[in-house]
């Protein structure tokens, strides 16, 4: 818009004059002016020394003293506050001998400074039961202020279901033990078959369950810091217990934490249709069920299209789980052999 103002104006300048040419269009005509005649501006002016500051000489000497064998490891704070306590004569501030020193290029952190290596993003991928495992802790809120407790559970990242899972009255490493101990015994996993994936809590981390994975063969992964999305399965199971219309509030005692935890996990593992494995339930998924499921599935949706064509846009198809499920699936720069799953 503004080109198009000085474009009519720069045309009627000539004929009206520049002023009324401006009134015209409605441009400022001090704004048309200021950008087609912009002064030169001047150059600035030197700046004045002001008559407190130090001289050459004095300058000299506080670098000197900054710099000499006695203060060149003390910060320039100890230094002004040594030099008081001596009844030395006064050189200047503190932050006129910060301002001297970076003058010159002397300042800068001369502690160690820790160093942290960047964590590896975790990048799993499971294309069947059994070769991926979840979990997790989270806190269920008891009867009293402060009062909660601590539910674990173990889940598989291909078919969702809940291998195991037990609340206590605190997270303990031991228990988390006992409890991956149990679900790999249930599930006879072998040596150099299973990833667990957890977040970096204490349990999670802790030695009593490294040594145990270690000595069952299973390999331990782990989420990068503050990085909740590391850990998605677990975190949107959590969720959906959560968010059931049956979750209490509070749960009176522990006994009545435990036993809405197994119907709901129960229900979840059995009842469940998840949206995320073709809308099968994680048992049927775990045990190879819905192989089958799915051809019952689509004989009723073949019968269905059979008899009234007219009511679809096209054949239906019932729907498939992914052929496999990823924990941070790799970008394209990443790796361009692996593709992202459907």
């Amino acid at each position: 818009m503004t080109a198009i103002q000085d474009d009519a104006i720069a045309e009627l300048a000539p004929l009206i004059g520049t002023a009324r040419a401006c009134r015209a269009v409605g441009r400022s005509r001090a704004s048309w002016y200021r950008t087609h005649h912009p002064r030169p501006k001047p150059p600035p002016r030197p700046r004045q020394r002001p008559a407190r500051a130090l001289t050459d000489a004095e300058r000299a000497e506080v670098i000197g003293l900054l710099t000499s064998q006695r203060f060149c490891d003390l910060p320039p704070a100890q230094v002004w506050a040594r030099l008081l306590d001596e009844d030395s004569d006064y050189l200047c501030s503190i932050s006129t001998m910060y301002r001297l020193l970076r003058e010159q290029r002397m300042v800068r952190e001369r502690r160690r400074q820790a160093s942290h290596p960047a964590h590896v993003k975790p990048e799993l991928v499971a294309t069947a039961p059994n070769q991926v495992w979840s979990w997790d802790i989270t806190k269920l809120r008891g009867p009293w202020k402060w009062t909660w407790y601590q539910l674990y559970v173990v889940i598989d990242v291909y078919s969702r279901y809940a291998v195991g899972w037990t609340v206590a009255t605190r997270e303990s490493a031991a228990l988390a033990r006992d409890l991956l101990d149990a679900c790999t015994k249930a599930e006879h996993i072998g040596r150099d078959q299973l990833t667990i994936h957890a977040d970096r809590g204490t349990s999670m981390t802790s030695r009593t369950v490294a040594q145990l994975l270690a000595d069952l063969g299973v390999t331990r992964s782990h989420s990068r810091p503050h990085v909740s999305n590391d850990n998605p399965y677990s975190e949107a199971q959590f969720k959906t217990l959560k968010y059931a219309p049956t979750f209490p509030g509070r749960f009176t005692d522990l006994g009545h934490a435990r036993r809405f935890t197994d119907d709901f996990l129960t229900y979840y593992n059995t009842i469940h249709r998840h949206s995320g494995i073709g809308l099968h339930t994680p048992a049927d998924v775990h045990t190879g069920r819905h192989h089958h499921i799915r051809k019952a599935r689509q004989r009723v949706l073949d019968d269905a299209y059979a008899q009234h064509p007219e009511r679809f846009r096209s054949r239906p198809h019932a729907p498939t789980i992914p052929a496999t499920s990823w924990i941070n699936p790799p970008t394209p720069e990443t790796n361009s052999d692996l593709s992202h799953p459907a």
